[in-house]
This record gives C-alpha cells, structure tokens and sequence, in this order.
C-alpha cells in the first residue's frame, strides 16, 4: 500500500483530531479490514446507527446463524438486534481498547444507539442507556442518545449515572451548546455528589446534511459552504465554552473536556470533492467520523492543511449571505433536528423488519 494512503490520514491525527469510521459490520471484522484501517489509516475509533446495522444484516449473510442461535434461544426482534450489535461492537471496542488505554480514555470509543423509538421518552432512555451499556461490559463503549428537547435530560442523568454519551443529531451552535449544558450539569451533579466527574462524551453535529437541504435554493457561489459555516460557527462556540470559567473550574475538579464530533461527512453532492468536510472541518480535540469511501478517498488523495480557526473565521459572513438569500437557519437546523430523528425512526423500523423477514426465512430453512 503506498505511503500517501496512509501519510494524509496520519497528518490529521497528528494535527490533534481524532478519525473515527462512521460503520460497523460483520464482515468488517471479520475480514481484518477495521483491523486494517487502524493500522494503515490512523483510525481511532467508530460510530453505528440503525441504517448501518439495516444494511449490515439485509446486504450479508454472515448474520444468518447468529440469528439462528438467537431464534433458538427464544429471542426476537429488538431483543434480538441489541444482541447481535452488542456482540460487533464489543469485538470493535476490543480492537480500539490499546488505543483507549493509551489516551486515558479520550480516544478508542465505538457508540451504539438507544431505541429512536423512546426518542421522546426521557426515564425509558435514561433506562435503557444504563442496561445496554451494562450488557456491553466494555469501558469503551460510548451510547448515543439524540440532543433532541426529550434526549436533553436524559443526557444530564445518564452522565450523572457514569454512562459515557454520544449526543447525535446536533446541527447547529444552539443545539451544540444545549447539548454541552446537559452534560456540564451531570458532571457538575457528580462533583456536588463527592463523585469522580471524569465521563466521556462526544457532541455530535452534522454537517452535510445541511447543504443538501438547501441545495438549488442558494445562489450558485455558496453550493456546499453552509454546513461549513456552521460548523465554524458552532467550533467558535466549542472553544469559547472550554475556555470559560465553568468549564475550567469543573475541569479543575478532574473532569474533561466533552469533544465536539462532526459526523454526516460524506459529500453528497457528486459535482464536489469527495473529501471536501474532511479537509475543511480539521482541527485540534475533534473527532470526524466518516463513511468507508470518504475515509479511503481521503487516505488516497485527501489533504490535511490548515485547522479551523478559534474565532470561527468567515463562518458569519458567510451565514449573513444566506440569510440575505432568505435561508432562516435557526428554522432550518430545528427542522433538520425533527427531520433526522424522523428518519432514524424510519430507519429503525425498517432494520426491525429485516430482522423479522430473516428470522422467518430461517426458521422456514431450518
């Protein structure tokens, strides 16, 4: 494998971010290939979500008996799925577990979802934060649980609890820093309880997802640079709020820093550069986690060149050029927020599906 594929991937990490691959599968490990990729390509650790395990179980047979041992030992659906990711997952924390050492704990993180469908239910997402991460026995283990109005207290007590949390579906530098109180408070609970404050967490915000959205309705000489502003916007936030007198009292008591994560890195747009957010969205104490393809077209050609600065740059001209355009962002990223959460639920609805027809085929097989 030439030096370049590995060289720019290495740079990056260098540069003080984390890569993280935005994927999961059987095959995956099963081949060496995520072995593979943290060896050659500086990846640090990953992230899963529903659609990843629908496509995992729908598009390869090696689930079939593992999800025939778990027919036969009476479990189904939900149940059923939350065995077979837990047991991916622990085999891919164990992988990322030297890395997790060897940082004290900042980095080799891989995140499994709650249920979407108690998006909206605080005490069962508080309840089954505590019970998936107690069944993983893995200290690298980080559950996700959306940033969202419902997801917000329940971030706040599962931190309080200990459970180490991926807050997803952040959008904007409001919802970042929703998310970065309710984690601030569960550690500040902790400190006022004599408990040691220092739980991992990662504020997850996207980014593509904002230009696809409004695609076709900017001028032309802003295609693809609003999830870009945003995100400098929103790191602006990110560096004011660590250097703030309560992050670094509470920091002074032990606790860490809550990592700002960009996830949604993949170009959508064909007409683009494929390694287009990972280039521009480089910077120290973040993560990026990307998809497969964008992570090999970045090792293979990517550049890792200058980081995102501090005071957040051009990020608010360039915003006040889409306001100018009639693009309300704040009604934008809300929508977004909703938007996603819909389409997990979707997403979840149909991997529940997947399991019940491939249960069903293999119990018919069998």
């Amino acid at each position: 494998m030439p030096g370049a594929f590995m060289k720019t991937t290495t740079q990056l990490h260098d540069l003080g971010q984390s890569l993280w691959l935005d994927n999961i599968t059987k095959d995956l490990l099963d081949s060496g290939t995520l072995k593979r990729y943290i060896e050659e390509l500086s990846v640090t650790g990953l992230t899963s979500n529903p659609t990843i395990f629908d496509h995992a179980i729908k598009n390869s047979a090696s689930y079939d008996e593992p999800i025939r041992e778990k027919l036969r030992n009476g479990k189904s659906g939900e149940g059923l799925f939350f065995e077979l990711a837990l047991e991916d997952l622990a085999r891919a924390a164990d992988l990322f577990r030297s890395i997790h050492q060897r940082t004290n704990g900042v980095d080799g993180w891989v995140s499994l979802e709650v249920s979407p469908l108690i998006a909206h239910d605080t005490a069962s997402t508080i309840a089954a934060a505590k019970e998936l991460h107690g069944r993983a026995g893995r200290p690298n283990l980080f559950i996700k649980i959306p940033g969202t109005k419902e997801g917000l207290p329940a971030i706040e007590e599962t931190i309080f609890a200990g459970i180490p949390i991926n807050v997803t579906l952040l959008f904007s530098r409001e919802q970042y820093l929703a998310a970065a109180d309710a984690y601030l408070r569960g550690i500040e609970r902790r400190i006022a309880a004599g408990l040691n404050p220092d739980v991992a967490s990662v504020a997850s915000v996207f980014i593509s997802r904002w230009d696809a959205a409004v695609a076709g309705n900017a001028p032309a000489q802003l295609t693809n640079q609003l999830g870009i502003a945003i995100a400098k916007r929103t790191f602006r936030a990110y560096r004011d709020l660590l250097n703030s007198e309560r992050c670094q009292r509470v920091f002074n008591f032990g606790a860490r820093p809550q990592r700002l994560l960009w996830a949604s890195t993949g170009t959508k747009d064909p007409k683009a550069s494929d390694t287009l957010y990972i280039k521009a969205l480089a910077a120290p104490l973040t993560v990026n986690t990307m998809p497969e393809a964008t992570l090999k077209a970045f090792g293979d050609h990517g550049e890792a060149a200058a980081t995102l600065p501090s005071d957040g740059g051009d990020a608010e001209e360039v915003l006040a050029q889409f306001a100018k355009a009639g693009i309300d962002v704040d009604a934008l990223a809300a929508q977004l927020q909703d938007d996603g959460a819909k389409s997990f639920v979707k997403s979840w609805e149909e991997l529940m599906g997947v399991i019940a027809a491939k249960s069903a085929a293999l119990k018919k097989a069998s």
